[in-house]
C-alpha cells in the first residue's frame, strides 16, 4: 500500500500505568525498545478510569516516564496525556526537562485540559471549568520557560514574574507538543502550539476524519499550514488477530493518521505487546513509503 501522506508511520506501544504491575510496565517497555517501535507511552490520571471505577491501582505518569528514560535507549517516551490542571506550569516545564535529560533528548511532550471529574472531586483540585483557558496559558508559560531566559505573565489563571527555568531542554526549540483534543476550542489550541494532535473523543477511523477536517479548518482559518501538524491516534488491541491490526492502522493511515499507539489492555500487557512486536515488520513493509 503506497499513500501519499505528509509524513511516514510511526508506531508506538501504550501500558498506560493503570491496573498493572512495574514488572509489567518493565517488559513492555524492554520490548518497544527492543523491536524498533518509534514510542512508548503511559497516561496521567490520579484515580482509574473507565468502567472498572476509581479504586483500581494508578502510578504516576510523569514519575514512569523518568523510569522508561533510564530503562530504554532509542525508543521516545511520552504520556499520553498529561493533565494540565494536576501541576502549576512551571512544575511541568521542569518535570518535562528532566525526563528530557534523562533520556537524551528523546521525550514526546503530550499534554491535555484533563476531563476526569471524580479526581477533581476527591483530591480538591481547581481549574476543570476553564480548562481549555488555563492550558492555552499553561503552554504559553512553559514554552516561555523552556526557551526564554526570563518569562513573565500576569495571566487569568497563571501569574509569573521574571521567572527563570533552566537547565533547557535538549531538543530545540523544545520537545515536540502533542495535544490531546475533540471539539472547536481545543483546536484553536492545537494550532497554536501543537506539532502533533492526538484525536480525541472519535471512536472510529471515519469519526476521526471528519475530527481531521475541522482541524483543516482551523487551520485554513488561523493561517497554519495543517500539513505541519501530525495527527495521531490510539487504538486498542487484545493481540489475537493481526489481520485487525493491520487493517486498523491502514484505515487510519489512509486518512491522514502517521502516529499511531497501540493501546495494550489487561491484564497481560507484555503478551500483547510481543504478539505487536511480531507484527511490527508486516505494518511497516506494508505502509511505510
Amino acid at each position: 500500500m503506497l499513500l501519499d501522506v505528509a509524513h511516514p508511520l510511526r508506531l508506538g506501544l501504550k501500558n498506560s500505568g493503570q491496573d498493572t504491575t512495574i514488572l509489567a510496565l518493565r517488559d513492555v517497555w524492554r520490548i518497544a525498545d527492543e523491536a524498533g517501535f518509534d514510542h512508548v507511552w503511559v497516561f496521567d490520571h490520579l484515580a482509574s478510569i473507565g468502567t472498572v471505577g476509581p479504586d483500581r491501582p494508578v502510578y504516576e505518569g510523569w514519575a514512569l516516564q523518568a523510569a522508561i528514560a533510564q530503562a530504554t535507549r532509542r525508543v521516545r517516551i511520552g504520556c499520553m496525556v498529561t493533565g494540565n490542571t494536576y501541576r502549576n506550569p512551571a512544575l511541568l516545564a521542569k518535570l518535562a526537562v528532566t525526563v528530557d535529560h534523562l533520556s537524551g533528548g528523546r521525550l514526546e511532550f503530550g499534554i491535555g485540559a484533563a476531563w476526569a471529574e471524580i479526581e477533581h472531586q476527591m483530591y480538591g483540585i481547581e481549574g476543570l471549568d476553564h480548562r481549555v483557558g488555563r492550558l492555552r496559558e499553561s503552554l504559553e508559560v512553559i514554552t516561555s520557560l523552556w526557551t526564554r531566559e526570563r518569562t513573565t505573565l500576569d495571566g487569568r489563571y497563571y501569574h509569573f514574574n521574571d521567572a527563570i527555568g533552566n537547565p533547557k531542554p535538549i531538543q530545540k526549540p523544545h520537545p515536540p507538543i502533542w495535544i490531546g483534543a475533540g471539539g472547536p476550542q481545543m483546536m484553536e489550541v492545537v494550532v497554536r502550539y501543537a506539532d502533533v494532535w492526538n484525536c480525541a473523543g472519535a471512536s472510529t477511523p471515519q469519526e476521526a476524519a471528519e475530527k481531521g477536517r475541522m482541524l483543516d479548518k482551523t487551520c485554513e482559518e488561523a493561517g497554519r499550514d495543517p500539513a505541519t501538524i501530525r495527527r495521531s491516534v490510539q487504538q486498542s488491541w487484545d493481540g489475537r488477530d493481526r489481520g485487525q491490526l493491520l487493517d486498523l492502522v491502514g484505515q487510519y493511515f489512509e486518512r491522514g493518521f502517521t502516529e499511531q499507539i497501540i493501546y495494550l489492555p489487561g491484564p497481560d500487557q507484555a503478551r500483547v505487546a510481543e504478539a505487536a512486536a511480531e507484527a511490527l515488520p508486516e505494518l511497516r513493509s506494508a505502509l511505510v513509503r
